[in-house]
């Protein structure tokens, strides 16, 4: 029988990346393998209890004549698929005629590295993959490069996880379909509160370097998540949570949080959470009043748990999915590369807290069926496996 396989994982220090290998675990209900990157950090969360994990580490030991004639193949053909099967070895030759492979970077094409993707996959096609994007977005101007376009285009199937990346893909590879992202099938653990953790009456706050470095203006957000936290604590009664979703040692959100909580942390009405695995995180989310995120993956957690929430995003999937629960992103969006005055985000977090009971009230009735909508990819890689 053909094999479920993995790919383009980073590791699970990204609880938005360890999210959806749960997700998918989750909708598809059977054995998988996943080619991690990091394995050490799957195994650190579980991972490893329920999908086999395969170190997805590069070759470095290749023999010299296959350099040399990964060399020449660029140099005469401008074409880096020979360099690419030397160092990744380890999962092409996994490659079974039929096997499936997902492809779960989610916005891996929405960054820089779309030509060694797509080497890799041409790769695992000529091997006999059937090849799955899976729970993507996908800036629709990305799409106009040809090489992307080619690429996607050999998909057996793709499942976009939000309109604006569906409307884009379906017009190169007609085998395109709309599934919320699976981790709104993610299941979440209940831990204890913390002290200060008040249920109900907290908003959560995640930030991350990533939307840092995408601000146009040098300062404007930490400037603004000072300004919200001082508002909240002068003008309501809510403590806040501090969460951070990404651990990575070059990318943590615990940095920026951590200068918030130092800031705050006197007045009694700040908590910062410390790492722990994605479900955990969101029996946490769960149970905030209000969020506040950077991390896509933060705010699907709160969305899937009727949470009010406001994304401080920076590309399409934030916009496609907020359009997609409530029928527009404005309110619901707040463009980091927006952010020039201090207070923006208080703005944004007034109009939030004024329109409180309406919003919770629409995600109460409309977040169910969105979330059964990510189990309609189980039925299409079902297709895939009895072809």
């Amino acid at each position: 029988m053909s094999k479920i396989n993995l790919y383009y994982h980073a590791g699970s220090k990204n609880h938005g990346c360890e999210a959806i290998v749960r997700g998918t675990y989750k909708i598809l209900q059977q054995d998988m393998n996943l080619f991690s990157l990091n394995p050490q950090e799957d195994k650190r969360y579980g991972i490893n209890n329920i999908c086999s994990v395969i170190h997805d580490k590069e070759n470095n030991n290749i023999k010299k004549y296959k350099v040399l004639l990964a060399k020449i193949y660029i140099k005469l053909f401008n074409n880096i698929d020979l360099s690419i099967k030397n160092r990744r070895q380890i999962i092409i030759n996994n490659v079974k005629k039929d096997d499936i492979y997902l492809s779960i970077g989610g916005d891996n094409y929405c960054y820089p590295g779309t030509d060694l993707m797509a080497s890799l996959n041409r790769n695992l096609l000529k091997k006999g993959a059937k090849l799955v994007l899976w729970g993507c977005s996908v800036e629709p101007e990305k799409i106009k490069d040809n090489e992307i376009s080619e690429d996607l285009s050999k998909f057996s199937l793709i499942v976009a996880r939000e309109s604006i990346s569906y409307e884009a893909l379906k017009k190169i590879n007609k085998n395109t379909i709309l599934c919320s992202d699976p981790a709104f099938q993610l299941d979440k653990v209940d831990l204890p509160l913390p002290k200060g953790f008040v249920e109900n009456n907290t908003v959560g706050i995640n930030v991350s370097p990533l939307i840092i470095g995408c601000e146009s203006k040098k300062g404007s957000t930490m400037a603004n998540y000072e300004e919200l936290i001082k508002y909240i604590i002068d003008t309501t009664d809510m403590q806040i949570a501090l969460i951070p979703h990404v651990v990575w040692e070059n990318n943590d959100d615990r940095k920026p949080l951590k200068v918030l909580y130092d800031k705050f942390k006197d007045t009694g009405r700040v908590v910062m959470l410390e790492d722990h695995n994605c479900m955990e995180l969101k029996g946490y989310i769960s149970r905030c009043r209000f969020f506040i995120g950077a991390r896509t993956h933060a705010t699907i957690a709160a969305y899937s748990t009727c949470v009010p929430t406001l994304v401080i995003g920076y590309s399409v999937k934030a916009k496609g999915i907020a359009k997609d629960i409530f029928g527009t992103y404005e309110n619901y969006v707040l463009p980091v590369q927006s952010l020039s005055n201090k207070d923006d985000l208080i703005n944004a977090f007034e109009w939030m807290k004024d329109n409180e009971d309406v919003i919770r009230k629409h995600l109460n009735e409309f977040m169910p069926g969105y979330k059964s909508k990510a189990l309609q990819g189980k039925v299409e890689i079902r297709k895939l496996l009895e072809e």
